[in-house]
């Protein structure tokens, strides 16, 4: 208890996670605003088959794709600010076993993540919602089928991008080269996966982290290229784990 409410100090003194957060939810709230205003303004001109996939919790929603930047920022910061200021030492002489330590500072980033997390996604689904209602387009309230799981799976889906923030600040330990990797995973890859060879195209489709995780936040069922919501999810879960498993077993064996 002492390790998680020294690191939750530790957490709440840097000025840059209240930024940080407060970029987050605006963020969320703004761009699900934005987005959902063009999605509404597009939607007199879409085909039948258009309208029949339109999924206006999903659009609401997609604030997502630049919330979870400044999540994984935050989760790279809680480990890089230390190495950069020399902390990291006196965290490490005060608290040998590495392990605890690593499993502290993921524990109280988590939390903190998903409520503020959870928090951005309602603000993206209420203020997306009322936006479509306002231009005439589709739109759902909380209370429609599956659009429960998907707002909370926002709160969920940024804890565990954020989470792989945290082992990748761990691994690379530069804020600047773990930033990169963060923006290579969760925007580039993705951007890109179209014009990869069919065969890796297709697997980063299905698989890749934001990809996969980012089911969860949809409502349609998913096409062919597509895992399901709770799958895609699950998976995310599972890379993160295993980035994570490597950040303890370097942290473990080398010198700080």
């Amino acid at each position: 208890m002492n390790l998680l409410r020294s690191e939750w100090t530790k957490l709440y003194s840097l000025r840059s996670t209240t930024y940080t957060l407060l970029v987050t939810v605006l963020l969320a709230v703004g761009l699900g605003a934005l987005i959902s205003r063009g999605a509404a303004m597009r939607y007199p001109d879409l085909t039948a088959d258009q309208r029949a996939a339109f999924d206006p919790t999903a659009v609401s929603l997609q604030s997502f794709l630049l919330a979870q930047l400044a999540v994984a920022v935050l989760g790279v910061l809680v480990v890089t600010s230390e190495h950069a200021t020399g902390v990291i030492r006196t965290s490490l002489a005060a608290v040998p076993r590495r392990g605890r330590l690593l499993a502290a500072k993921s524990a109280v980033f988590v939390m903190l993540a998903l409520v503020v997390g959870t928090a951005a996604g309602f603000g993206s689904f209420l203020a997306g919602q009322a936006v479509l209602a306002a231009y005439g387009a589709p739109h759902v309230g909380l209370g429609a089928p599956h659009a429960p799981r998907a707002v909370l799976g926002y709160g969920l889906y940024l804890a565990a991008v954020g989470l792989l923030g945290v082992a990748v600040g761990t691994l690379v330990r530069a804020t600047a080269g773990a930033v990169f990797a963060m923006v290579t995973v969760v925007l580039l890859v993705p951007v890109f996966a179209p014009v990869l060879p069919e065969t890796l195209a297709r697997w980063v489709t299905r698989y890749w982290p934001p990809t996969a995780g980012g089911q969860v936040l949809t409502t349609r069922p998913p096409d062919s290229a597509h895992l399901a919501a709770w799958s895609g999810y699950g998976v995310l879960c599972v890379e993160v784990a295993a980035v994570l498993a490597v950040a303890y077993a370097t942290l473990r064996t080398r010198d700080v």
